[in-house]
C-alpha cells in the first residue's frame, strides 16, 4: 500500500518550488492563484527570498503547502495513494491531496493558521527544542514537573522528541533532560510555542475559519496528528484540526500506525527530505523516496 507524507515547517530553502513553477502551465497557473488569494507574491519569496524572509511563519507555512500541493497537483494520475499523513502544517497539504479541502480552501485557511499563530508569538516570547536520545516518557516526566509552560510538541522518531514553551520553561527542561542523559537539546529557530498551550488564542481564531469551511470525504484515509489514527468523517478531521496547534505531532505514532495498517512505501510530496529520515529511524527496512 502506498503512503503519501507531507512535510511542515522547517523544511524551506531559498529557491524553493522554482523549478516547479517552470514544469508545467497548471503550476503558474497555480502559483498564480495563489498570489491572487494570499495578497502579495508569495512565489517571488520562495524563489528569489533569503531565509530570514521564508522563517517567517506567515511566509513558511504557506510557501511548504503551495510546494507539495502543487507537486501532487502537477503528478496527476499517477498520485494514488492509499493513505496520507501530513506533519503538522503538512496535514492541511494532506488534506487537499486527498480531496477533503479544496485547494482556495487550504490555502485560505493555511494562511489564516500562520497568521493567527504570528500573532501569538509576538504576543509572547516562545521557542521549541529538540531532544535527541531519551526515550518520550523521560521527557515527558521532566516538562510535568517544570513549573512554566512546556511540553513535548512533536513526537518525530524514536529518541527524537521537540518540546516546546516560554523561553525560560524550554531552558530549564533542556538543562535537567541534559543531566538525565539527553545526547543534545538543540533550541529551533522558529517564531515561537508551536503545539503548546501558548497557541491557545490562535486556536480560538483559526477554529472560526475552520467551521466556515466545507469539508469533503477524503479520497484514502488521513493519519491525523492529534490522533495518529486513520480518519475518513469530515466532522473528525475538522475537529482534528482545531485540536492541533495546542496539541502534540504524535508522528512517530502516525507512522508506527500506517505501519501497521499495511503501508509498504512512503513518499514525501515537498521540499526536502526531512519526513524520510525520520522514517527510516522507525524502520529502516521500508522503501521511502520523494515525489
Amino acid at each position: 500500500m502506498k503512503a503519501y507524507i507531507f512535510p511542515g515547517q522547517g523544511s524551506q530553502f531559498p529557491g524553493m518550488g522554482k523549478d516547479l513553477y517552470e514544469s508545467t502551465q497548471l503550476a503558474k497557473e497555480l502559483f498564480g492563484q495563489a498570489n491572487d488569494i494570499l495578497g502579495f507574491r508569495i512565489s517571488d519569496i520562495m524563489f528569489k527570498g533569503n531565509e530570514e524572509e521564508l522563517r517567517q511563519t506567515k511566509v513558511t507555512q504557506p510557501a511548504i503547502f503551495l510546494h507539495s500541493v502543487i507537486l501532487v497537483k502537477t503528478i496527476g494520475n499517477a498520485f494514488q495513494p492509499d493513505m496520507v499523513a501530513g506533519h503538522s502544517l503538512g496535514e492541511f497539504s494532506a488534506l487537499v491531496a486527498n480531496g477533503a479541502l479544496t485547494f482556495e480552501d487550504g490555502l485560505k485557511l493555511v494562511a489564516a493558521r500562520a497568521n493567527a499563530m504570528q500573532k501569538a508569538c509576538e504576543a509572547e516570547p516562545s521557542t521549541m527544542a529538540a531532544i535527541l536520545g531519551l526515550d518520550d516518557n523521560v521527557v515527558e516526566n521532566i516538562c510535568s514537573e517544570i513549573n512554566e509552560v512546556v511540553v513535548p510538541a512533536n513526537y518525530n522518531a524514536p529518541g527524537q522528541i521537540v518540546i516546546s514553551g516560554s523561553v525560560k520553561g524550554v531552558e530549564i527542561a533542556c538543562e535537567q533532560l541534559l543531566q538525565q542523559g539527553a545526547l543534545k537539546a538543540i533550541k529551533l529557530l522558529v517564531g515561537g510555542a508551536f503545539h503548546s498551550s501558548l497557541m491557545e488564542s490562535a486556536r480560538v481564531e483559526l477554529e472560526a475559519a475552520i467551521n466556515a469551511t466545507g469539508f469533503s470525504k477524503p479520497l484514502c484515509p488521513v493519519y491525523q496528528n492529534v490522533s495518529a489514527l486513520p480518519v475518513l468523517n469530515p466532522e473528525d478531521i475538522r475537529k482534528n484540526l482545531v485540536a492541533q496547534l495546542t496539541a502534540p505531532v504524535r508522528w512517530t505514532q502516525s507512522i508506527k500506525n500506517m505501519l501497521n495498517d499495511g503501508a509498504t512505501s512512503f513518499t514525501e510530496a515537498g521540499p526536502g527530505k526531512v519526513l524520510q529520515g525520520l522514517i527510516r529511524k522507525v524502520d529502516r527496512k521500508i522503501p521511502v523516496q520523494s515525489a
